[in-house]
């Protein structure tokens, strides 16, 4: 696995580290992807940590559909279409 960027603080950045393995238990290898392609995780953290709860981002890797918020990082399921019945 790839080394995650660190905060000021010399420690790991806890939000790309919980999208990373959010998307490793989705089965996306860690190397099949560049997750800078995708987002801007400072600026991605800095929109969540100064949020007042009400914030979600919403964001696509691999076709993996992820969902960010203060409350964490999930996974949105596909939606279905349904076949209409005959």
């Amino acid at each position: 696995m790839h080394s995650p960027p660190t905060g000021g603080s010399g420690e790991p950045n806890d939000l790309l580290v919980e999208i990373i393995e959010t998307l490793e238990a989705c089965g996306l290898e860690d190397n099949s992807y560049q997750l800078q392609e995708y987002i801007d995780v400072g600026a991605l953290e800095q929109l969540v940590a100064s949020s007042d709860g009400g914030v979600t981002v919403q964001f696509t890797v691999e076709g993996i559909r992820l969902d960010v918020s203060p409350a964490g990082v999930d996974v949105l399921a596909e939606a279905q279409s349904e076949a209409p019945e005959e």
